[in-house]
């Protein structure tokens, strides 16, 4: 159902205003239980997923290219809008002249995701506050195999835009929820069976090349936040401490880059 909009302050496009304004937009979007996607292929990536678009907001060259998409939901709403009139209304030049606004679904059950797991391998990410962090995470747990991602009740929205985009819409195929109580939570794992390995500079941590060698069936992977690292009482309930050899004089690499490294070296 194509709808030319000619006005920035047009009300059917509210779920696309101000999207840069990080507060603004977490209000709305858990108000409203909707999460936007960025880019032709963020947006295909939603739909194979089976999210369910509340409206598309898009240029008039993404029509062909985005036909099939858009033939799977009929009803919903096609705002054609000018690229410049999407910038009006996002706040930002959106060079990709497509957006889609996607219905959330209910948080996935701890019980369950975990008794899903296949190859061994979770990962937590624990108030990590930066969008860009949370969604580069999400790409290499699913470029590395990683079963499902746990995210602490302080990290970043995985389905904030800025997440979505870095992740390419990997986010949408990686299994996740968020968890409500931390680091308790970490008891519940271990009985599911995993050995919980949490990365900090320690002096008792080992190295990422000995947690490889233990050979543990099931692993959940722990990353801090950027500024802190991970807080004591979640190193102190963690199995093991673990680190990544640095050389050349760096103390530590980026979180999502920790987690790209860690991911690969526990491979199956």
């Amino acid at each position: 159902m194509i709808i030319p909009v000619d006005q920035a302050d047009d009300e059917r496009l509210a779920d696309y205003v101000k999207l840069r304004e990080v507060n603004l937009r977490r209000l709305l979007e858990e108000e409203h239980g909707l999460f936007i996607a960025e880019g032709d292929k963020v947006i295909r990536r939603a739909a194979d997923a089976g999210y369910e678009p509340r409206s598309f907001l898009l240029a008039q060259r993404w029509l062909d290219s985005l036909a099939d998409v858009l033939a799977k939901w009929p009803d919903a709403p096609v705002y054609l809008v000018s690229e410049e009139l999407a910038e009006q209304v996002t706040g930002f030049h959106v060079h990709r002249g497509a957006l889609a606004s996607y219905r959330r679904r209910p948080a996935e059950d701890l019980g369950t995701l975990l008794d899903g797991v296949r190859h061994g391998r979770i990962a937590i990410f624990d108030d990590i506050v930066d969008h860009t962090n949370v969604g580069a995470g999400f790409r290499a747990a699913a470029a590395m195999g990683v079963d499902a991602v746990l995210v602490t009740p302080t990290c970043a929205d995985p389905l904030y835009r800025r997440s979505v985009k870095v992740s390419m819409g990997t986010v949408f195929q990686v299994p996740w929820t968020r968890l409500t109580s931390w680091p308790a939570d970490l008891v519940r794992l271990q009985e599911h069976g995993f050995v919980t390995a949490a990365f900090a500079l320690t002096d008792d941590s080992i190295s990422l090349d000995e947690l490889v060698a233990l050979k543990h069936d099931r692993l959940a992977l722990i990353f801090g936040t950027e500024g802190h690292g991970l807080r004591r009482d979640v190193l102190e309930r963690a199995d093991f401490t673990v680190r990544i050899p640095m050389a050349g004089g760096v103390d530590s690499l980026n979180v999502a880059s920790s987690a790209a490294v860690a991911f690969y070296a526990t491979r199956p």
